[in-house]
């Protein structure tokens, strides 16, 4: 494997983990709004 193509799979996986993280924090930020309401 090149470094190329390592280093477009860590950016892969840092783009999955990245959406993750932040449907996560919607997720919960959501379903504090929704026992507030």
């Amino acid at each position: 494997m090149g470094t190329a193509a390592i280093i477009s799979m860590i950016v892969g996986i840092v783009i999955i983990w990245g959406g993750l993280v932040a449907s996560i924090a919607n997720a919960v930020i959501s379903s504090k709004k929704q026992k507030q309401a």
